[in-house]
């Protein structure tokens, strides 16, 4: 027998139905804050990731799933959906309408190569949207604002967290005071984090290593040494949260996974689904889009997990619906079809190809969850009619083919 690999699942019934229910929720959102639909290809050059996710990240770093094709490029499975999204906004040249906003959202299988565990897959699937063209913070609250709603509206509570990165005017200061702290204590940092103090220092705060989260516990915190305009910017989003009534926490540590990530940052995190609690996350990445070869472009996103939140959906009740039809004898089958193809332009219909009795066919009605149960009997196919039954109201009727 052959199963599928590791770190990689099939999607099936009534996980299938939640995944569906997950994506259309965030769709019918995002399409109210105004966002259309991208698709981008799953198969990218790898040297997107490393110029946009950073050589310095694990996703880099560790599990690309990266390989040569047959023509000789150099190429891997998208492991996130901002980098390639931002590469079809500069590729469709939409970055030299500068007086001009573009929204999307996309979602769709992503790849990394890691231990699979609850909440972790090999192959998982993000939801997520990307804002190009507007510098203003109210646009950051905004799409926090968003993820809130689809988290409501999906039955997920959640927690806040907010931090700033700074941006190319506060960043080098805090760098270099950062650097110093951490080649204090690099004798008891973890190998990762003795890496990333050449590569990208920053990065060392997201380590998920006890022993050097307790010594970051001290570091220089970059909120304190902020700009003047990233900090206004900072205290304006705190006062748009506040005025919402929208629960946040501020967390100085909090810088995320990739490097691409500038000015506001933030996580919704949950305490139901174990140790990998970031349920959706993102940012602001002003530079990015100029990193790619475009021209400079205000831009801001999140992704959501799907699987991490599989399981804390709140499915809504599931009301029966449509037809199942079915015949009582051989010879009524073939006249099924006529009433179907007639149906199936307004309702769902699910049709039976074998005889059966009348109490086989309404437990297959019940299957299928339909509403109404219709049936062809030996007396209803010589009469040129059908026995229907509402199985809501528990009324039963029997009428012409004609008016069915």
């Amino acid at each position: 027998m052959i199963n599928a690999l590791r770190g990689m699942k099939d999607l099936t019934f009534e996980e299938s139905e939640r995944f569906v229910h997950i994506v259309t929720t965030a769709i019918g959102i995002s399409k109210k804050y105004g966002y259309s639909y991208i698709e981008t290809p799953i198969l990218e050059e790898t040297k997107l990731f490393r110029r946009s996710v950073g050589e310095s990240s694990d996703i880099v770093g560790k599990e690309m799933y990266q390989f040569e094709d047959k023509g000789g490029n150099d190429v891997c499975m998208r492991p996130e959906g901002t980098a390639g999204v931002v590469r079809a906004f500069v590729q469709a040249k939409l970055d030299r309408r500068q007086n001009e906003k573009f929204k999307f959202y996309y979602y769709g299988p992503m790849f990394r190569y890691e231990r699979p565990q609850k909440g972790r897959l090999r192959e998982f699937h993000q939801f997520g949207c990307e804002s190009f063209g507007e510098g203003s913070v109210y646009e950051d609250f905004t799409i926090i604002q968003m993820i809130g709603d689809i988290f409501r509206a999906l039955g997920i509570g959640y927690d806040l967290q907010i931090n700033s990165l700074g941006c190319p005017e506060c960043m080098p200061p805090y760098r270099e005071n950062l650097i110093n702290f951490l080649n204090d204590c690099k004798d008891e940092l973890c190998e990762d984090c003795n890496r990333r103090i050449g590569t990208n220092p920053i990065r060392v705060l997201d380590c998920k290593n006890k022993t050097c989260q307790s010594l970051l516990a001290d570091s220089p915190k970059l909120i304190t040494s902020l700009c003047d305009g990233c900090e206004s910017g900072f205290e304006k989003l705190v006062q748009l949260l506040k005025s919402e009534n929208i629960s946040y926490e501020v967390d100085t540590n909090l810088v995320r996974g990739l490097d691409y990530y500038s000015k506001t940052a933030f996580e919704f995190v949950s305490n139901e689904i174990g140790s990998q609690s970031a349920i959706a996350g993102g940012g602001r990445y002003d530079k990015l889009v100029e990193f790619l070869d475009g021209k400079p472009t205000p831009a801001v996103g999140f992704a959501l997990g799907i699987e991490r939140i599989m399981e804390l959906v709140v499915m809504p009740n599931i009301e029966r619906e449509g037809y199942y039809i079915g015949a009582m004898e051989e010879g009524a089958i073939d006249s099924l079809f006529p009433l179907a193809s007639k149906k199936r332009v307004t309702d769902k219909v699910t049709l039976e190809y074998s005889p059966k009795k009348l109490k086989a066919h309404l437990k297959g009605a019940d299957r299928v969850n339909a509403r109404y149960c219709a049936v062809v009997g030996e007396d209803e196919f010589k009469d040129g009619t059908i026995w229907v039954k509402d199985l809501v109201e528990k009324q039963e009727f029997t009428i012409n083919k004609s008016e069915f």
